[in-house]
């Protein structure tokens, strides 16, 4: 059995799954309370579930791009359940985990999350053997860049404002936005993809975790 936890953002999220089904999910929008609100959460959901501690096999946690201190106060929460239980963490990058909830399309596909002061962290992925594969770097863009880059029908999901949304479906023609269900970042799929690496031994030793950051250098070609 694993438990996830998805700090990112103001988005956040936390999941029990045991690689059957999902024991228990929390999604929700904080302003900027993962200091207060992470710990009584995690708390609950371990109480609602029944789980006891000792069932939990392994660790899942987004390690970004995204806020510096909320993706810091998750990874230290994990870290300190990893080492009290004495069970492996696996570090998922947080655009994965949302590609991985995306149905198939036969389109590119950008995963935005907020990055601060008006910009995304975006990331290129492409459909290959039905899943979807990064396709290079992920990157720092502003709203106006990430319309300029939109050559080709693409496919966009993740965390968009209604003015963002508005923005970029001013460009019908070559973009195609996510419903904003389905651009919300579930815990279960981090959940998923922390398990199926797991079963494969597919994962680093917890001391190298660390939370990826962006830079605006960092730009899509």
């Amino acid at each position: 059995m694993i438990f996830a936890l998805d700090s990112s953002t103001s988005s956040v999220g936390l999941a029990i799954y045991d690689g059957i089904q999902v024991i228990g999910e929390i999604n929700w929008l904080t302003n900027n309370h993962h200091t207060v609100e992470l710990a009584p959460a995690i708390q609950s959901l371990i109480q609602r579930t029944g789980v006891p501690l000792s069932d939990l096999k392994v660790l899942a946690v987004a390690l970004g791009p995204g806020s510096f201190t909320s993706l810091r106060i998750g990874m230290a929460l994990v870290k300190g359940l990893s080492l009290s239980l004495r069970i492996p963490v696996i570090g998922i990058p947080t655009l994965d985990f949302l590609a991985f909830s995306q149905a198939a399309r036969n389109i590119p596909m950008l995963a935005v999350l907020q990055a601060g002061r008006s910009r995304f962290a975006v990331g290129r992925y492409k459909q290959k053997g039905g899943n979807w594969h990064r396709d290079g770097e992920n990157c720092i863009m502003t709203i106006d860049e990430l319309v300029g880059s939109i050559e080709e029908p693409t496919y966009i999901c993740g965390e968009l404002s209604a003015e963002d949304r508005q923005i970029l479906n001013r460009k019908r023609r070559n973009i195609v936005l996510s419903p904003p269900v389905q651009s919300m970042r579930r815990a279960s799929f981090l959940a998923a993809m922390g398990w199926k690496q797991f079963k494969a031994s597919n994962f680093v030793e917890n001391k190298t975790l660390a939370p990826i950051y962006l830079h605006i250098a960092n730009q899509i070609p």
